[in-house]
């Protein structure tokens, strides 16, 4: 199974990974302010999650990390 990690106190939440992902699984998290103060990226379904990468390459910070 993929494993995605973050570096959540990176994130800007612009929610591009979230809208390149196939399975939807990522999602902003709404209960949680990083460092810069963002709403960050996170998996609301790991096993949902297909390692298509897609999240990653969207994203402009590479923050994200796919492993397979």
């Amino acid at each position: 199974m993929p494993k995605l990690t973050f570096q959540t106190d990176l994130c800007k939440g612009c929610g591009l990974c979230v809208s390149a992902c196939p399975k939807k699984v990522l999602v902003l998290a709404a209960d949680k302010i990083n460092k810069k103060g963002h709403h960050p990226v996170e998996v609301a379904d790991q096993s949902g999650c297909i390692g298509c990468a897609f999240c990653a390459t969207m994203c402009p910070d590479c923050i994200i990390t796919v492993e397979k």
